[in-house]
């Protein structure tokens, strides 16, 4: 797929202003949309969208294809007449720069159960969720029947259910979801009210510009809808645990690796079907967002498989994964692939050529060419038209971050090549690292809008191997300011990623 030069803003709907202790789909969603309009930014990237489970991480969700329930706007559940503004009238007193989820979860919870009581009271919207619903068979009922049996089983994994329920046997599951009815309903509202504010959002974007980069992790959560309806796609015991599951070996972030923990494909089972259950995932975010970044894309040419049960992984062994047949099989049923491809880690030759078969971009840290030199290819400098651009992602320090903890060199060489001074100020470290990312040949530059507002590690999203305390940063309400929209399009005019006349 051809890409227009562009750049783009880093900020998971979480991380936006609310008086509701977390970022959601409502008014300060639209203001962020119009700040990127008028600042010529393109781009908005998010991380998955999915509803959070273990650990508040949109990278273990309890679905692949479902919305997060957190992300729903009081604001606008009162303007569609499903909850009285009284409700959000006393509330707790949220922090504004953190998403406290022990504290937020049961308040967000009780708004949206009392919205689905008036919503079961009225007339309001039927027609819509029943088309809703026609259109999301595939997966919601299997969706809803799993929440409303993990709320019946005090949130326990699937695995730990009776064992008619975890392996699913037809008159267990006919009899539960005659007992469950309500509850199952109740949580296919939820996602029909989730859909029915993004579409609405991501209407309001396009319309102004602004082009939506989701993201797809290549795993999903061993505790989804997913893997328990479709347990013939992974590789599982007769019990429902994972005979083997995912991770990389010691790297950059880990000298232990990563263990994700997550279960590993049956890629032979999804070949012989014709990649149906991906062609169902891509189509389900492609209606959702315009491009996607694929994580972990190296997983696709060979990936790191852990015995169950072991405490790390470093002890794991390469495979080869599916390689083109799904990529191929994606084409076949896309026709094109707007997909960004994070090749980051162990990158091997067979990596590379994949991406270069199918055309995806890869993608560059700035921050990492620093730990080496001007021959890096993450400087600048020797970074090709067709790739997207960062100076870091989520799970990445800060650049201000980066610096504070950076050895003597690494400091010395960051700011010879950048041309700053000895004694630089942050704020103006920062502002020149974006610059000279604005200013490569990457056809997509993106940074996170903590690095924009020139904020330390207090503000990092997430520390990879660790499962306290991520995934709570937000944006304070006064951090979009006209001075940084101001600074934002002239840094997007000078290098050339809007046109003059935008």
């Amino acid at each position: 797929m051809t890409f227009t030069r562009s750049s783009g803003i880093l900020l998971h709907p979480t991380s936006l202003p609310s008086q509701f202790g977390i970022g959601d789909l409502g008014p300060q969603a639209y203001r962020w949309v119009d700040f990127l309009a008028r600042s010529g930014t393109r781009l908005w990237q998010l991380l998955p969208l999915g509803p959070t489970g273990y650990a508040d991480s949109p990278y273990q969700a309890f679905s692949a294809m479902a919305g997060n329930p957190y992300l729903i706007s009081p604001k606008l559940l009162v303007e569609d007449g499903l909850l009285d503004q009284s409700a959000l009238d006393h509330r707790p007193a949220f922090s504004e720069d953190q998403v406290e989820y022990g504290q937020v979860i049961p308040w967000k919870m009780d708004l949206l159960e009392q919205a689905y009581d008036n919503f079961q009271k009225s007339k309001l919207l039927k027609t819509e969720f029943a088309e809703y619903q026609r259109h999301s068979d595939e997966w919601l009922p299997d969706f809803s029947l799993f929440m409303a049996l993990k709320q019946a089983h005090n949130l326990e994994p699937w695995h730990a259910w009776p064992a008619p329920l975890r392996d699913r046997e037809a008159v267990a599951l006919d009899e539960v979801k005659a007992k469950y009815q309500q509850e199952i309903n109740q949580q296919a509202c939820y996602q029909f009210l989730f859909h029915r504010q993004w579409q609405a959002l991501r209407k309001y974007a396009n319309g102004k510009g602004i082009q939506i980069i989701g993201d797809i992790p290549i795993y999903v959560a061993h505790d989804s809808a997913d893997v328990w309806a479709n347990r013939e796609l992974f590789q599982l015991n007769n019990d429902g645990r994972a005979s083997v599951v995912a991770g990389v070996p010691p790297d950059y972030f880990s000298s232990t690796g990563q263990l994700w923990g997550n279960p590993i494909y049956r890629w032979e089972q999804h070949a012989e079907n014709g990649f149906s259950w991906w062609r169902q995932r891509i189509r389900k975010v492609l209606g959702r967002v315009d491009i996607i970044r694929l994580d972990h894309f190296r997983g696709f040419a060979g990936y790191w498989e852990v015995p169950g049960g072991n405490p790390t992984a470093k002890h794991g062994q390469w495979l080869p994964g599916p390689g083109a047949a799904i990529f191929e099989a994606l084409l076949e049923e896309f026709g094109e692939l707007p997909l960004i491809a994070e090749d980051l880690g162990h990158i091997t030759p067979d990596v590379t050529k994949l991406r270069e078969q199918f055309n995806l971009p890869g993608m560059k840290i700035m921050q990492f060419g620093f730990e080496a030199d001007r021959d890096h290819p993450f400087i600048p400098d020797n970074y090709e038209e067709h790739s997207a651009a960062y100076t870091g992602t989520h799970d990445n320090a800060t650049i201000v971050g980066w610096y504070q903890q950076a050895s003597d060199h690494q400091k010395w060489f960051s700011k010879d090549y950048l041309q700053l001074p000895e004694d630089v100020e942050m704020p103006v470290f920062a502002k020149a690292v974006i610059k000279r990312l604005w200013d490569s040949a990457a056809v997509f530059s993106l940074a996170p809008l903590q690095d924009f507002l020139a904020l330390g590690n207090q503000a990092r999203m997430n520390y990879p191997g660790t499962t306290d305390g991520n995934w709570r940063w937000r944006a304070h309400p006064e951090a979009f300011t006209d001075d940084l929209l101001n600074q934002l399009h002239a840094l997007n005019l000078a290098t050339n990623r809007i046109s003059l006349n935008t």
